[in-house]
């Protein structure tokens, strides 16, 4: 159940990101991503994928397609140098947000591979969605004008400081 729950609140979160943005290319890749985690819950939450017959599961094609969603976005962004600091716009926090839910599934379902069958596409899918949701941030909060806010380490060995 944490497994799929946490999907389910990832779900809700990237729900909220459609509801604060208009990008249409987003609104695409969202909404893809929802009914990809739907059939990603429903497999963890049931051995027969829930549903008669077996329901539609993820791929190694639809890994693939993240990661090709990864490039295309990243080849729009300039290089990343330094840690930032995670914000920008509405949208775009809650795609950092989403993030680290997405990272928090992933060890949901890593502790549940630990104990019951999982298979190894459900972990590749989840870790690569939460590298896609860090781009998209980025990508979203350039397109709308927001600027990065770089972290830079305090040589002192404190908190450091942004630009």
């Amino acid at each position: 159940m944490e497994a799929y729950g946490t999907l389910d609140e990832l779900n809700a979160v990237l729900g909220a990101v459609r509801a604060f943005s208009t990008q249409r290319r987003l609104q695409e890749i969202l909404t893809s991503l929802q009914k990809e985690l739907f059939l990603l819950g429903a497999e963890l939450a049931s051995p027969d994928g829930g549903s008669p017959g077996r329901a539609a599961s993820l791929s190694a094609e639809q890994v693939e397609k993240l990661e090709a969603v990864i490039d295309e976005l990243t080849a729009q962004l300039p290089p990343l140098d330094r840690f930032i600091l995670l914000g920008g716009s509405p949208a775009g926090a809650l795609l950092h947000l989403a993030r680290t839910v997405a990272r928090r599934a992933e060890r949901r379902v890593v502790a549940l591979a630990a104990v019951s069958e999982v298979r190894p596409v459900v972990l590749q899918y989840l870790n690569r969605l939460s590298d896609l949701l860090f781009v998209l941030a980025r990508w979203l909060n350039a397109a709308e004008g927001q600027s990065e806010t770089r972290w830079l380490p305090d040589p002192g060995g404190r908190a450091g400081t942004a630009e």
